[in-house]
């Protein structure tokens, strides 16, 4: 457990079952001295352990999701031990980037792929009052591109993020894009905007396939027809046996760590 890089701790869920997924994160977190909460949920649908680590001492609070568990059959690389990698390794270098007045919350949530059950579970069980933004992190390890989704209307949330964004040198739709409701395809952040509070998808994608990856994500049956052995990535190993460890992207890992370290930083009024 040494080395701490965004690709290496991806290493900690990547081809396991989720029950060791889910075990080797509180592992990981206790053999580091790191404090987290545990948010267990027992529903009809499935049951998990979430975890939580709270990081700086505001009242107003951004929350970063990574959901720690994977389809059966996928070794879940880039969905999702990819963002969970980068959530931890952020663990020891974002408090001194947090302005004053917030606190930021790493969420790994279980149970993602069974409808967002884990979400829902602390949606349902949490306060959120003083939640001010979400970001649920999906498909982080491959491409050069943000992706900031379902984004549906302008908030001062998101008006926050894309305004870091710049600040760290991402130009629109060139280092960085916006773009709305994705049909289809969601993440851990719905629940949370079923809740009320402003939350969006946080991926990265590889610009040169962002037309491929418009049509796709916008119309996936349709697309999904006419390439069904040609996904355009990262959509090319999502949900199968082929979203493997090597498939991950340092420099891919290292963008998206850089962009949230940004939005983090960029929450100072």
């Amino acid at each position: 457990m040494g080395d701490d890089a965004p690709v290496a701790l991806a290493r900690l869920l990547c081809g396991r079952d989720n029950a060791a997924r889910e075990a080797a994160l509180p592992r990981y977190l206790q053999y580091r001295g790191i404090a987290f909460s545990r948010h267990r949920f027992a529903r009809p649908e499935g049951r998990g352990d979430s975890f939580a680590v709270e990081l700086g001492e505001g009242p107003r609070v951004l929350v970063l999701c990574a959901h720690h568990d994977a389809v059966p059959g996928s070794p879940g690389a880039n969905d999702n031990a990819a963002a969970v990698g980068i959530l931890l390794h952020l663990i020891p270098r974002l408090p001194s980037r947090i302005p004053r007045g917030w606190r930021v919350r790493l969420l790994f949530t279980a149970a993602e792929e069974l409808d967002y059950l884990g979400a829902r579970a602390y949606v349902e069980e949490a306060p959120l009052q003083d939640v001010a933004g979400v970001l649920s992190l999906e498909l982080c390890g491959i491409g050069d591109t943000v992706v900031v989704w379902d984004a549906e209307a302008e908030t001062p949330f998101l008006g926050r993020v894309t305004a870091a964004l710049e600040s760290a040198g991402l130009r629109r739709d060139a280092g960085y894009r916006v773009v709305g409701r994705i049909p289809m395809f969601g993440s851990d952040h719905r629940a949370f905007v079923a809740a009320g509070r402003p939350a969006y998808g946080f991926t990265m994608v590889p610009a040169a396939h962002a037309e491929g990856l418009r049509r796709f994500v916008l119309s996936p049956v349709r697309s999904g027809l006419r390439s069904l052995l040609r996904r355009p990535p990262p959509f090319h190993t999502y949900h199968t046996a082929g979203d493997a460890l090597e498939t991950l992207e340092p420099a891919a890992l290292h963008r998206a760590t850089a962009a949230l370290t940004a939005i983090v930083a960029g929450l100072a009024d």
